[in-house]
């Protein structure tokens, strides 16, 4: 199977474990390169897009599934979203000095104290639902585990990365993302997923808690997984699968296709600008014309001031 740009659903049966494995190639690649982002803040944006990719074709409707933080670190603000079916996109806001400053920041570093949002929104007719996280110097993949302990209370492991790859010959980089994830659902009748309590504990004490033994492998052997292993064009989806599940066998489902997709076209430029009051547009105006430039594909539009007489 091609190795680019989709997010494959799988089981392992006798684990009682269910996951998605996510590759971005292309799409990631054009996404990031409509930007001039440091190469952190790229990483970022990749990262989330990946995740966002991953929990979004899990909805079972037509609709979006956006993810996005607000933090007080150098990146303050980054959205991604996913529209069914298989579309995505993501961009960042940060402060270019505080960036700049420091070039080996981590992920940590660069996001700061702050929270992440997961929406899930299932239409017009349909409420919203949204979960908070707070980021407290965490990174993403941290938040998304506490999301789900806190909101699902779904045993829950992931793995993410990105960063650009030199092809072979080439001098240009080229980005990649990946992110896996296993969750413990077993089937009606099976083991419970949730941690047993051992015995009763004496007042004032915390009791034992003991994962369950099948589980306890499934994440294990997710945490062996390398970055390098999820950014790999050459290593299929299927063989970093078969790698870490052989034993118990690993089911895998067809796979859903991510394309980039952005929602800016000159109609709904237009539209947005004709909210505003006139002596904001006047404000606008330079060079004799109104410019608008999307965050997310960084598309430039042009309007005459005469348009909006």
């Amino acid at each position: 199977m091609s190795n680019e740009d989709h997010v494959i659903p799988f089981e392992v049966k006798p684990l009682g474990v269910r996951g998605r494995i996510v590759r971005l190639g292309p799409v990631i690649d054009d996404i990031v390169s409509k930007h001039e982002y440091p190469d952190a803040v790229s990483a970022l944006v990749a990262e989330s897009v990946a995740m966002t990719a991953m929990l979004g074709t899990a909805l079972k409707f037509n609709g979006k599934f956006i993810l996005q933080t607000k933090t007080d670190g150098p990146v303050s603000r980054i959205v991604a979203d996913y529209v069914s079916p298989g579309q995505v996109r993501g961009m960042a806001s940060f402060v270019k000095d505080r960036v700049a400053a420091n070039p080996n920041a981590k992920q940590k570093e660069l996001l700061g104290e702050g929270y992440l949002a997961m929406t899930v929104d299932q239409g017009q007719d349909m409420e919203r639902y949204q979960g908070i996280v707070p980021l407290g110097q965490n990174t993403l993949a941290d938040a998304a585990h506490t999301y789900f302990q806190q909101s699902e209370q779904i045993p829950t492991r992931l793995r993410v990365a990105a960063g650009p790859l030199l092809a072979r010959g080439e001098k240009l980089t080229h980005w990649r993302a990946g992110a896996i994830l296993v969750q413990h659902l077993p089937s009606v009748g099976g083991v419970s997923p949730l941690p047993e309590q051992m015995g009763d504990a004496p007042e004032g004490m915390t009791p034992e808690m003991k994962e369950d033994d099948n589980w306890v492998k499934a994440r294990l052997l997710l945490d062996t997984v390398e970055d390098h292993e999820l950014l790999d064009p050459s290593l299929t989806s299927e063989q970093l699968l078969y790698r870490l599940y052989h034993e118990d066998g690993v089911t895998v489902y067809p796979a859903i296709p991510i394309s980039r997709h952005c929602t800016c076209s000159p109609e709904a430029v237009e539209s947005m600008l004709r909210n505003f009051a006139s002596e904001d547009r006047a404000d606008m105006i330079k060079d004799g014309a109104i410019q608008v430039v999307c965050e997310f594909c960084s598309t430039a539009y042009r309007f005459k001031p005469a348009d909006f007489a």
